[in-house]
């Protein structure tokens, strides 16, 4: 148990970045393919006739428990990540912006675009259960605890591919007023999948023995694995090397945007959209979705050293299934489908003097985090200040995220180069968010 439950310190290892992927970058007047992958009808506002993304790069990992200075300062993560009765709640998640290519023409908005997408998360996982089964050298009166969790305690993570074709049309003009909308339509190309679930897990842990001992345990699991992790999951090859598999899913961005026009401007910009409308199916040989019901009898124990040399969820599995007393199989498939982090987007540009805008961003999440087939995603509200040179662009963030709290980070863009961070300046000091981004893109004509 203690590698599994240590799954989520072996994500400080991988590359990931912010749910709120190139803030500051993806509202910049400068309209481009970010814009446009935030809200499809930003293909209609290019700034160029043709846009050109070459790559980009967003990484980060947040944290309710563990601040920046921890990471990078030798403290003991295991002790900080379960320390007091707070659940942890822990992600990682990374967008890889591939070459793309957009256009516009008469009235429209034309974009092609490809992306990678690594996400890795701890959801609502109790101090208590963690703690206990971390470390060996609690007594058997500070480890003691009782157990008692209505939510469903998950450990996920996802790796897949998208392909995005997007159209845009100017709906309406005059010489004030700009209305706008556009769509994206979305090939999914799952690559690897994890997620060990507990719902409504209950019980009593000891240390009385040496080990930490469940007894009076109640729980409905989900164990479910696809691709390379079916094998292990606590690699961080395990994550790259699996960005694009089999076409097995499709999803929808759908959005608006309305501009108070000034000059050859605006004024203020609002845009809203709805992104990751879909699900992808996983499949593959080895893979499986399992569901167990955990069920003590008065008498009955479960010694949880037995998950020490775990791992990969099969690993785990073979341990249920040696214990057939306690754990009851109720269902099984070998493919399962996961639903993407549909999310409401909303954001304001307002230009306060000329060369200075403030922008207000929110995203909501639209689905429940505790789906064992749902991949997670965060509720955010950001404003951002910018001053804009034409050329060059630098921007400061300040964002107040469901999970790190409040962060703030610095950016800019320099012609087509461009380089932040949501939370630079807040990891430097007691900061739970670390990240950074850059890339390059060039329009023309």
């Amino acid at each position: 148990m203690r590698k599994i439950t240590l799954l989520l310190c072996a994500f400080l290892a991988l590359p990931a970045v912010a749910q709120e992927h190139f803030a500051g970058l993806a509202t910049s007047k400068r309209v481009g393919i970010l814009n446009g992958n935030m809200n499809p009808s930003e293909f209609a506002n290019l700034g160029n006739r043709f846009e050109v993304q070459i790559f980009g790069l967003s990484v980060s990992a947040s944290s309710n428990k563990v601040g920046f200075s921890d990471l990078v300062g030798g403290e003991d993560l295991e002790t900080l990540i379960f320390a007091g009765k707070e659940p942890v709640d822990f992600t990682t998640n990374a967008e890889i912006a591939l070459p793309g290519f957009a256009f516009k023409a008469w009235g429209w908005g034309f974009g092609i675009a490809a992306s990678g997408h690594i996400t890795a998360n701890v959801i609502d996982v109790n101090s208590d259960f963690g703690r206990a089964v971390t470390d060996n050298s609690l007594d058997a009166t500070t480890a003691a605890a009782i157990i008692n969790n209505t939510g469903n305690q998950r450990v996920n993570a996802t790796v897949w591919g998208e392909v995005g074709f997007s159209a845009a049309r100017k709906i309406y003009e005059n010489e004030k007023h700009r209305f706008g909308g556009g769509v994206t339509l979305k090939l999914l190309f799952p690559g690897s999948y994890a997620n060990m679930g507990a719902g409504n897990f209950s019980g009593d842990i000891s240390y009385a023995t040496g080990n930490p001992v469940l007894t009076n345990g109640q729980a409905r699991i989900n164990l479910a694995y696809s691709g390379n992790f079916a094998d292990s999951f606590t690699d961080s090859s395990d994550y790259t090397s699996s960005l694009f598999g089999q076409l097995k899913g499709m999803a929808t961005d759908i959005g608006f945007d309305y501009q108070w026009k000034s000059g050859s401007s605006y004024k203020l910009k609002v845009g809203a959209s709805i992104r990751n409308i879909g699900s992808m199916t996983f499949k593959s040989d080895d893979n499986k979705s399992t569901n167990y019901e955990l069920d003590m009898a008065p008498g009955e124990s479960l010694d949880l050293a037995e998950f020490d040399n775990a791992e990969s969820l099969s690993d785990v599995e073979a341990v249920l299934l040696s214990h057939p007393e306690i754990f009851t199989e109720t269902s099984e498939t070998t493919d399962f489908k996961v639903k993407l982090p549909t999310v409401f987007n909303f954001y304001a540009d307002y230009n306060i003097v000329p060369k200075l805008n403030l922008t207000l961003f929110l995203q909501q999440k639209m689905n429940k985090d505790d789906k064992n087939n749902q991949v997670a995603s965060q509720n955010i509200f950001a404003l951002t200040p910018r001053v804009n040179l034409g050329f060059f662009e630098a921007f400061l963030p300040v964002s107040f995220n469901e999970i790190s709290d409040t962060q703030a980070g610095i950016g800019f863009r320099l012609s087509g180069f461009y380089l932040g961070s949501n939370s630079i300046l807040t990891a430097l000091g007691d900061g739970k968010q670390a990240d950074a981004y850059f890339g390059y893109r060039f329009g023309f004509l």
